[in-house]
């Protein structure tokens, strides 16, 4: 049954939480679009552990991104899982063309998504198991990624 009631947020620690949520409510993929994911968790302990048990069991990761700096620069433990699962996780740049974007947004499997209505601020909203919810942002995704090219390489010659 679809859940299509959305649980809104407002902090940052509420973002967290939700995209905690959405990791382990998520089995196969999980896509994410942000401009430079300086406020998604993916440098702590636990969202490290979260990643590598999704990705240990079968599941795949896209992220989109306007730049990468912050991942690359500030979160050690994510590049080491892009190292140690490279072969599950794709990140792309956005193109000029596209840096006018400001959602964030993180998609579990098609049906959850945790999404910021504009990246410069906390306020947003969460829905798990609601496909319709997801629907719209996972389209943007789509377009997003065919748009994006690779960045952020497990080794630093990108093999």
């Amino acid at each position: 049954m679809e859940n299509l009631a959305a649980t809104g947020f407002t902090a940052q620690l509420e973002l967290g939480l939700r995209f905690r949520e959405c990791i382990e409510k998520s089995t196969l993929s999980l896509q994410l679009f942000d401009p430079d994911f300086r406020v998604f968790p993916l440098g702590t302990k636990d969202v490290d552990a979260a990643l590598r048990h999704f990705l240990t069991n079968g599941g795949t990761m896209q992220l989109a991104m306007h730049r990468s700096g912050t991942i690359g620069h500030d979160y050690p433990r994510f590049m080491r899982l892009l190292r140690d699962f490279g072969h599950r996780i794709a990140c792309r740049a956005t193109p000029a063309n596209l840096r006018q974007l400001t959602d964030s947004f993180c998609i579990g499997d098609a049906v959850n998504i945790v999404r910021r209505f504009h990246s410069d601020h906390m306020r947003g909203e969460a829905a798990f198991g609601s496909r319709p919810a997801a629907a719209i942002s996972l389209e943007r995704f789509d377009g997003i990624w065919l748009e994006s090219r690779p960045c952020l390489h497990p080794t630093p010659t990108g093999l």
